[in-house]
């Protein structure tokens, strides 16, 4: 009964985090360019009362164990790439990416972080930057002139400019692709940073080997399903409850067992 206490304490525990990565992603229901997290779970160690092929009393091999379980863990919290829904903003700024591929943002400390939130905006001296003022890679000045911002399907970024029979382009924006997308470290802000697990970013145009085009004047919606979500906050909510539910049995059962002495 001691055992099951602490048994019903990690599925409680677990289920505590399930909440908290579910409470997340509705949190970044509307957040541009946001992926969610889902939580995985594994079983614990076992504790072992009869090894399967043992010797039964009579020499005979017992056809199965006795094992009895200990709880369950957190496996891991993984982010879930897939392609969010796209919203038409007419910004000539806001860029989504349909398909692979992740933005370059060169971040303060000169590393570079990648972003799926194409929402970009122009600085004081011309460079296309984050809404925190991250330059993005490769680095695209627009000259103060410009008339008009035209961004094609392969990144290529095309000014008007007064007296000029036709666009100029002033530089191309550049994707990243990894081979372990699930891999990178969520670092807030929209942005993510490589790690061993992801491999080394491979940088190239949209639209060549296996990497999105860029969409000009629209959005990359979060990808959270608000019904999923609740559903699946319904399912952490009885799952957690089932296991107060075991300590509170446990606990009774002790105290049928204290009061065996009167």
């Amino acid at each position: 009964m001691i055992r099951s206490l602490y048994t019903a304490s990690t599925g409680m525990n677990a289920q505590d985090t399930n909440v908290s990565v579910i409470s997340n992603n509705l949190a970044n229901v509307n957040t541009t360019g946001f992926k969610r997290s889902r939580a995985e779970f594994q079983d614990l160690l076992y504790q072992n009362l009869r090894l399967v092929g043992t010797l039964s009393p009579s020499g005979q091999q017992v056809p199965t164990g006795a094992q009895m379980g200990l709880g369950v863990k957190t496996a891991s919290i993984q982010k879930t790439f897939i392609q969010g829904d796209f919203t038409q903003t007419q910004n000539p700024l806001d860029i989504a990416i349909q398909g692979k591929g992740f933005f370059q943002i060169a971040q303060s400390d000169g590393t570079i972080a990648y972003t799926r939130a194409g929402s970009f905006k122009i600085n004081n001296t011309g460079q296309i930057v984050t809404a925190d003022g991250l330059v993005v890679q490769p680095a695209i000045t627009i000259p103060t002139d410009a008339l008009d911002i035209s961004i094609d399907s392969q990144g290529g970024v095309s000014v008007t400019q007064p007296g000029a029979p036709a666009p100029t382009l002033v530089g191309t924006l550049q994707l990243a692709t990894f081979q372990n997308e699930a891999g990178l470290q969520a670092a807030g802000f929209n942005l993510y940073r490589q790690t061993d697990a992801s491999g080394t970013p491979v940088i190239g145009n949209p639209q060549t080997q296996d990497r999105g085009s860029t969409q000009q004047g629209f959005l990359e919606l979060s990808n959270v399903s608000v019904v999923e979500e609740l559903v699946n906050l319904i399912s952490a909510q009885r799952a957690y409850e089932v296991n107060s539910k075991t300590v509170q049995t446990a606990d009774e059962m002790l105290g049928i067992a204290n009061n065996m002495k009167r």
